[in-house]
């Protein structure tokens, strides 16, 4: 079992000035210790039902008034039913009130008695927090084909009204299975002069792979917003950030990321046509590039952040595709983890993504700072100096296909022995 670390969040680790000088040119401040509590209006808590051993396994996000909500999904042919029932509660009016989030069990491949045992779990939601059904959301992460044990579920969801069990530190705790760190981010912007803030929590470690994966991201706005837009925001924001990390190259069952939006701030409505939409935009996409750097950071057994650059591509949409071969392959991971500079799996990597507009005699290829293949030919290095770089605790590479001006950057970890030893005794 992975040892939680108690009280840390990655996000601590710092932030790049030239990030940091990037956000304040556009009017965003980062909010250290802020959360989703951080926007006005929001509540979260957790506690231990039963579902795990000892630690926290059920959770709760609630908005004092309805919010309008947007949700992004695993690509998954097995969904899991709580995405099916959180996906028709959307449906209806596209506001969510009260989200409940289980640990330790996913509820999928459970048949219709796990399709019902969800829909209990939405209706003893809407019962606690007051709300209608359509408002509330359920959410499940685990173990894939068991049965939720509904005694403890119902249980934990009648005891969300003790003030024991309040703080955003609780929830992000028990959303987690083998993280070892909870994974928060906040920021605030101004708009129409009024203040935005915008709050994330997020948990995932495994079975982490593009386009979405065993992954929960939950975020939180005052902002007053237009539904559709909401939903546009957060499918935009997520192709270029969550849906650009891999850990594993498995995609799971339940993977989530909802958004609520309850307008609490008091602006004007943010659509297209609104001047400073671009800001709440830009606002987002940080929140969510943060959580999944968090995310594939704390990748199972990882010890280091891979980070890859493909830039000079024809479109962005071929410089991504190359940026997660690389950042995907087990090749390519585990020379990092290794410290060995094999630049050879880098460039095979590129070779087999799929994407043929680029001449492979004009690519280049960095490693950190270091060149070590200009223009298609090897250059000349010191491995010793490459080994050094390798040995950070995130590392960069750069590829530039020199055929365009388009770039893309995608975001994974290495591969270690703890991978291999997590996982086959994950039920165990």
């Amino acid at each position: 079992m992975r040892v939680l670390k108690e009280g840390y969040t990655i996000i601590k680790d710092g932030i790049g000035t030239e990030v940091q000088d990037t956000l304040e040119q556009q009017g965003i401040s980062i909010i250290p210790e802020g959360s989703i509590t951080l926007p006005k209006g929001y509540e979260s808590g957790g506690l231990h039902c039963g579902l795990k051993f000892k630690r926290k396994d059920i959770g709760w996000i609630v908005s004092h008034v309805p919010a309008q909500a947007a949700g992004v999904y695993t690509t998954n042919a097995y969904q899991a039913a709580p995405l099916q029932v959180t996906q028709e509660s959307i449906a209806q009016e596209g506001k969510l009130q009260a989200v409940v989030v289980n640990s330790a069990n996913a509820n999928a491949c459970t048949g219709p008695e796990g399709l019902e045992d969800a829909y209990a779990m939405r209706t003893l939601t809407a019962q606690q927090f007051g709300v209608p059904e359509h408002y509330a959301a359920i959410v499940s992460t685990g173990v894939i084909g068991e049965r939720l044990d509904m005694d403890k579920v119902r249980s934990g969801i009648e005891e969300m009204d003790q003030l024991a069990h309040a703080g955003v530190a609780n929830f992000e705790k028990a959303i987690l299975t083998t993280d070892t760190c909870t994974k928060s981010v906040a920021v605030q912007c101004e708009i129409d002069g009024q203040t935005v803030s915008i709050g994330g929590v997020a948990k995932g470690s495994g079975m982490v792979h593009p386009n979405m994966a065993t992954m929960l991201a939950f975020i939180t706005t005052d902002a007053n917003i237009e539904q559709t837009y909401l939903q546009n925001a957060l499918k935009q924001a997520t192709d270029h950030t969550f849906n650009r990390i891999t850990v594993d190259g498995d995609t799971s069952t339940n993977d989530m990321v909802l958004l609520l939006a309850n307008g609490e701030a008091g602006n004007d409505p943010l659509t297209l046509s609104h001047e400073q939409h671009e800001v709440f935009l830009q606002a987002l996409i940080y929140v969510c590039e943060a959580l999944a750097k968090m995310i594939a950071r704390d990748g199972e057994g990882a010890s280091k952040l891979i980070e890859v650059t493909v830039k000079g591509a024809q479109s962005e949409a071929e410089a991504e595709q190359i940026g997660k071969a690389v950042v995907g392959s087990s090749l390519v991971k585990t020379a990092v983890y290794g410290t060995d500079p094999n630049w050879g799996r880098i460039i095979c990597a590129v070779g087999y993504s799929g994407q043929t507009g680029y001449n492979p005699d004009h690519v280049s290829v960095h490693i950190g700072p270091i060149e070590v293949v200009h223009e298609g030919r090897p250059t000349s290095f010191s491995e010793e100096e490459a080994k050094r770089v390798l040995e950070h605790s995130t590392v960069s590479i750069t590829v530039d296909l020199h055929a365009g001006t388009q770039t893309a950057t995608c975001w994974g970890c290495d591969l270690t022995y703890d991978y291999v030893r997590i996982n086959a005794s994950y039920r165990t």
